[in-house]
């Protein structure tokens, strides 16, 4: 399994509104010297999974769930070590304990709560269809024998593949991650692009050689993912509350997507854990 690590020690300033309770407390040094202090939070990632998580041209770690989580971190008095991998290998990761938490805009499905725990949603999504700009292509009944290509395990590919009879694709092809997928795209390895709405149209902004032709409504939310019976689960759903309520998350999708979130979304909603 090829990895990266990250590690990140909290500061005491966010960049963004969040309780000023909590801020202070996560803040405060604690005045026994002896204190024993409470293990790194193991964060795996997808990164260039924008604008969810990836490295900037400084080559920092940035994105709406790198700011969620250690915004949840801080509340916790924990610091974080995020590790890189492919999406395909989060779940063996939680499963081995290798990782504590997943977040790479992950879905929540019935098949994935089988095994695995996830804290209430923070973000609905669908899926989309991404094609050059110079294409012909202009919905998805104009992918009939073309060349699809798909996350690699994500929930666009489980749609490609459910579809794929009705849809005529010719080919599926997988990548891990959506900068290889969009670059070669634009290269003209294949016809179109099937992958999370989001994280699409915040790509094209500043490609205007690619366009997104397509919503596929799927109804998607996004959260993070457990191993089953992990207690961590429920802490930082805690959390989650928490910035739904005081507007923190709120103003982590403005900071991420230049617009406040609609106000009947899970972004705002505080909802029950998926079970």
């Amino acid at each position: 399994m090829n990895s990266k690590l990250y590690s990140r020690r909290l500061f005491c300033q966010l960049g963004i509104g969040f309780t000023l309770s909590v801020a202070i407390a996560a803040c405060n040094t604690p005045s026994e010297p002896e204190q024993t202090e409470a293990a790194p939070l193991k964060v795996g990632l997808n990164v260039g999974n924008v604008p969810w998580e990836y490295e900037d041209e400084a080559g920092e770690l940035v994105g709406f769930e790198v700011d969620l989580i250690e915004a949840i971190a801080t509340a916790l008095d924990r610091e974080i070590e995020f590790i890189d991998m492919p999406f395909i290998d989060l779940f063996p990761a939680l499963l081995s304990e290798r990782i504590d938490v997943a977040i790479a805009s992950i879905t929540i499905t019935e098949e994935r709560l089988e095994t695995l725990d996830f804290a209430q949603p923070y973000y609905d999504s669908d899926q989309s269809l991404t094609v050059r700009s110079d294409s012909e292509i202009e919905r998805l009944e104009d992918m009939a024998g073309k060349v699809v290509a798909v996350d690699n395990g994500s929930t666009g590919d489980q749609w490609v593949t459910e579809n794929q009879d009705r849809y005529q694709f010719a080919e599926i092809v997988r990548y891990e991650g959506l900068n290889p997928a969009m670059e070669d795209l634009a290269a003209g390895a294949f016809d179109g692009y099937i992958s999370d709405l989001p994280a699409t149209t915040y790509y094209v902004q500043d490609h205007d050689d690619l366009a997104v032709v397509e919503r596929i409504p799927t109804g998607e939310q996004y959260s993070m993912m457990f191993a089953k019976g992990n207690p961590l689960r429920d802490q930082c759903n805690e959390v989650i509350s928490t910035l739904k309520q005081d507007n923190t998350l709120a103003a982590i999708h403005e900071k991420w997507f230049g617009v406040a979130p609609d106000p009947d979304t899970s972004t705002v909603v505080v909802k029950p854990v998926p079970e």
